[in-house]
């Protein structure tokens, strides 16, 4: 009997051992230490779609707990009640919220964002849940809306671009602008060509260049020669040579004011018809006179022979 009572012990011992193992493994995987103190406190969320149990909780990104348990409150209807397991060491202050976030791949977590305050909330508290919108929430209620805005623009964008394509003005633009190609092609090649014979060009250039600073030189040498002589001018007397010019043209003045006046000889010679006519005649019996002596010089001339 004795025998018997120590066999069914032993089973019952292993059985006790094994569970305690399954509890205690299952929670081990789910990342919670049981040989860990730690302290609970709760939060009430609309929505934890993504979160589960053992989801991190973290302070500034450093895992500080984890979720224990998520639960619906049946007393609070459109409410689920999500206990957190904390580090005992980590005092939560007044105010904090319990924030729940989804990341890109629709995974939840809850973030603690502690608030700047001395007292603080003692252990079973519950506090703020805030749902926060995930990456996949901005997108249905942000860009699908502007994405839907921006289908008819789009279609209306389409049709205008299915028009312009369409249209023969276009192919006409696109053959005028191969012909413009074609010109430019041209171009390019005379250009080549000219610049080809860009070093004749220089070559007259350089001598044209030589040229003129020949004539600089000359230039400067004829500006000097102007100095020099500008020099020499201001050596001479003109104001002597101008009361000189001043005197002579006075004495021009005066004799022709005597050749012009009746009173002086001079003019009477030059204004007075009936002398001019005296000499008329005169000259004219010199004429008359001359030719008699050539017609009948012996009337003028004896010659006498001895």
């Amino acid at each position: 009997m004795k025998k018997k009572y120590s066999k069914e012990l032993l089973i019952g011992l292993t059985v006790l051992i094994t569970l305690l193992i399954i509890f205690f493994g299952i929670d081990y995987l789910k990342g919670v230490n049981v040989f860990k103190a730690a302290n609970y406190y709760y939060a009430s969320y609309t929505d934890v779609a993504g979160l589960a149990q053992s989801a991190p909780v973290t302070v500034n990104g450093y895992k500080v707990g984890l979720v224990r348990e998520i639960e619906y409150e049946y007393d609070n209807p459109g409410h689920i009640k999500v206990e957190l397991s904390l580090d005992r060491k980590l005092k939560v202050p007044q105010g904090s919220e319990a924030v729940l976030v989804t990341d890109m791949l629709g995974t939840s977590s809850i973030e603690l964002r502690l608030a700047d305050k001395p007292d603080f909330h003692t252990v079973g508290d519950k506090l703020i849940g805030v749902n926060s919108k995930g990456l996949m929430d901005n997108v249905s209620n942000e860009l699908l809306p502007a994405v839907g805005n921006m289908v008819p623009k789009i279609d209306s964008l389409l049709t205008a671009v299915t028009a312009l394509v369409s249209d023969p003005a276009l192919t006409n633009s696109v053959k005028r602008l191969d012909n413009v190609m074609a010109n430019l092609e041209t171009s390019t090649r005379q250009l080549t060509t000219v610049m080809a014979s860009t070093p004749s060009i220089a070559a007259d250039a350089k001598v044209t260049m030589g040229n003129v600073t020949e004539i600089s030189k000359n230039l400067t040498a004829i500006s000097s020669d102007l100095a020099a002589a500008t020099a020499e001018l201001k050596k001479m007397p003109l104001d002597s040579t101008l009361a000189n010019v001043h005197q002579i043209t006075s004495s021009l003045e005066q004799l022709t004011s005597k050749l012009n006046s009746k009173e002086s000889s001079a003019g009477l010679l030059l204004t007075d018809p009936q002398l001019y006519n005296n000499l008329v005649k005169a000259t004219a019996s010199v004429d008359s006179l001359l030719v008699d002596i050539k017609r009948n010089p012996k009337r003028y001339i004896s010659i006498k022979l001895l």
